[in-house]
């Protein structure tokens, strides 16, 4: 039967994981790839970004709700004030753009990288914005005022991807020079350089408490290491491809990690045993925990995003 399509393009279908009986909701209406997918604070939205632009939809009915007419440009990462009022996207285009979440106007345009930016992400506090890039530095923004406020530069390769700690003095950095790297907000100094993987990292990000930090990496690791020291504490073994993201739940107990294998894989943060696989049909880009712990979003680089529930898995 030959299906008609509504004039935003946007399915709602509930299926069932391949692996285990996990319902998930299909968010459906990129045109191409989408790179990321992460829940606003209140659980109530979900935003997506990819190689047509970024969206912004409603996590209960999975509607879309509002687009960002950024350029033709590619979006690389994309992120919510902890408010909800904003976005941030990062972009092929060599800038990072602050929206409007509600009525979708770009507020401020970031323009200081000289290559692509690959990652942007606000402070707890929603008062500063970490970006990365192609130009192998790192750049601590003023949400507001759109000024650059520091530059962290000392990796080797390509910066993609930067995060803050929770208290917004530490920021680590994820490059293709195979280190991660604790940096002071402060001082713009490193305070530690994580080494061990072999290849590539994608992602980095602190723990909810700020004491370990974990990454992801092609050589189909994940790591979590102590942000004080610098030593590695686990390694998440398992993806039998590149792994693209990882993150901790909100409690910190558990981490999500994202791969090129078709898989979301759920570990135990303290022991580091996978927990729990969701398998899919393409290559997961990203995945996130909702504020609540239940839920994981992806993004999926079949033009999709799922929200998959894991109440009856997880209890």
């Amino acid at each position: 039967m030959r299906h008609v399509l509504c004039p935003v393009c946007v399915f709602l279908l509930f299926v069932n994981c391949l692996q285990a009986d996990v319902p998930a909701i299909e968010l459906k209406g990129h045109t191409e790839h989408v790179h990321t997918a992460v829940f606003s604070s209140d659980g109530t939205k979900i935003l997506t970004a990819g190689e047509d632009g970024a969206r912004i939809w409603d996590a209960q009915s999975g509607r879309e709700l509002k687009r960002l007419a950024h350029t033709s440009w590619s979006l690389n990462c994309a992120d919510f004030s902890p408010d909800g009022t904003k976005v941030v996207t990062a972009s092929w285009d060599q800038t990072a753009r602050i929206w409007n979440a509600e009525s979708g106007e770009e507020l401020k345009r970031l323009r200081e990288h000289t290559n692509p930016v690959h990652s942007a992400l606000f402070s707890l506090d929603g008062k500063r914005i970490i970006t990365a890039g192609r130009d192998k530095t790192a750049r601590i923004w003023d949400a507001e005022s759109g000024k650059e406020l520091q530059i962290l530069e000392g990796h080797e390769r390509w910066i993609v991807f930067a995060a803050f700690s929770p208290d917004g003095k530490k920021v680590v950095t994820a490059s293709w020079d195979s280190t991660a790297r604790i940096w002071s907000t402060d001082s713009g100094k490193v305070l530690q350089t994580l080494e061990g993987h072999a290849s590539d990292l994608h992602f980095a990000a602190f723990s909810p408490d700020g004491k370990k930090v974990i990454t992801a990496s092609s050589d189909r690791t994940a790591r979590i290491w102590d942000a004080d020291s610098g030593k590695e504490l686990r390694k998440l073994t398992g993806h039998t491809n590149v792994v693209l993201s990882a993150s901790f739940s909100p409690d910190g107990k558990t981490i999500v990690t994202a791969g090129t294998d078709n898989t979301a894989r759920i570990w135990d943060a303290e022991s580091g045993k996978e927990l729990h696989k969701l398998t899919y049909t393409s290559q997961v880009r990203f995945a996130a925990f909702s504020p609540d712990g239940k839920k994981i979003v992806t993004a999926n680089r079949d033009r999709t995003a799922r929200i998959w529930d894991l109440s009856g898995i997880m209890e």
